[in-house]
């Protein structure tokens, strides 16, 4: 049997995992990221990561090879992260170094791409043919996997829903554009109109929860919290997001008819408090052929869906490669 290291790399975190082939998880790390030190330092702390996690489940010279999700823009056949803002990351040729670190080939993509690919494969999406991803966090991305094969359309730039443009928006997206839907509905979006209407002085136990400069800390898990405390600015926020989640849904579903749509990040912590909203929305949009089939689900593998995607992904394209 061969094992694969999957590594899910943040902004803030990085999760390193071992798996086997049948996808599971024998042993996983999580370190700060501290991408502030530089290029060569993140990449010099991974191949720690990937030793360490390699000699703690007793598997040397039985790996066969790296997977790695990155946040941004990569080139995953010439292994290239073309862009990341949350790293600094720019033209950086991760596969060859890491490589050369390691003594293991190494593949890259998009973190999202992976998260997905993880759920769809091994996770929520288990024995489904035909899985849209939706990650809904500090921003909103999504990924099509299709007969265990992701999608990635040309220059693999395909699942950047969350900068499609929704009506009646207008708060300003970190890609330039306003209205974005990732700028409403992702978690800091949501905790962005939460402080936008206690600003305005709108009634809420968030001020309460949150008085002068600590609302600073506000998250979307507390606007959660509030609406479980029947606070109605909370729920009109997280309603909003829902409805817009599943406005943005319906395009993807006509022209992607997916079986089952996940929702993974920050958003499937929110569980019914989004979903509600966003089925609701969604379902009474679709023409029936399509309501008929779709079902919404919460992703299930939590940090393990990178790290299982990552790995899954490098021993598919592994496979591929020596054929």
């Amino acid at each position: 049997m061969s094992f694969w290291i999957g590594v899910d790399v943040g902004g803030t975190n990085i999760v390193c995992g071992i798996v086997d082939e049948k996808g599971e998880v024998l042993d996983s790390i999580k370190k700060p990221t501290q991408a502030f030190l530089g290029t060569s330092s993140v990449l010099d702390h991974m191949a720690q990561m990937v030793s360490e996690v390699t000699a703690r489940a007793g598997l040397f010279g039985k790996v066969a090879g790296i997977g790695i999700g990155i946040p941004g823009l990569v080139n995953p056949w010439d292994g290239i992260a073309l862009y990341s803002a949350n790293l600094n990351w720019r033209d950086v040729p991760l596969s060859s170094e890491l490589s050369r670190r390691t003594s293991l080939p190494v593949y890259i993509d998009n973190d999202v791409r992976m998260y997905v690919y993880g759920e769809a494969v091994y996770g929520a999406g288990l024995g489904v043919d035909y899985v849209l991803g939706l990650t809904v966090g500090t921003g909103i991305a999504s990924a099509m996997v299709s007969r265990g094969q992701l999608y990635y359309g040309y220059r693999d730039l395909a699942g950047e829903i969350g900068h499609g443009t929704m009506d009646g928006e207008s708060a300003p997206c970190g890609c330039g554009f306003d209205g974005c839907l990732e700028a409403a509905a992702s978690a800091s979006g949501m905790v962005r109109e939460a402080k936008r209407f206690i600003a305005e002085e709108r009634p809420t136990l968030l001020s309460q929860w949150f008085p002068g400069d600590d609302l600073q800390r506000l998250s979307a898990a507390d606007i959660s919290k509030a609406m479980d405390a029947g606070d109605s600015l909370a729920s009109d926020i997280m309603n909003h997001a829902g409805e817009l989640l599943g406005k943005a849904l319906v395009p993807a579903v006509h022209i992607l008819s997916p079986q089952v749509i996940i929702i993974g990040g920050g958003g499937a912590m929110a569980g019914e408090r989004l979903l509600t909203p966003l089925r609701q929305t969604l379902m009474s949009r679709l023409l029936p052929d399509f309501r008929h089939h779709v079902t919404i689900k919460t992703a299930v593998l939590g940090d393990d869906a990178g790290v299982i995607g990552s790995a899954m992904q490098a021993k598919q394209r592994h496979e591929i490669k020596q054929s």
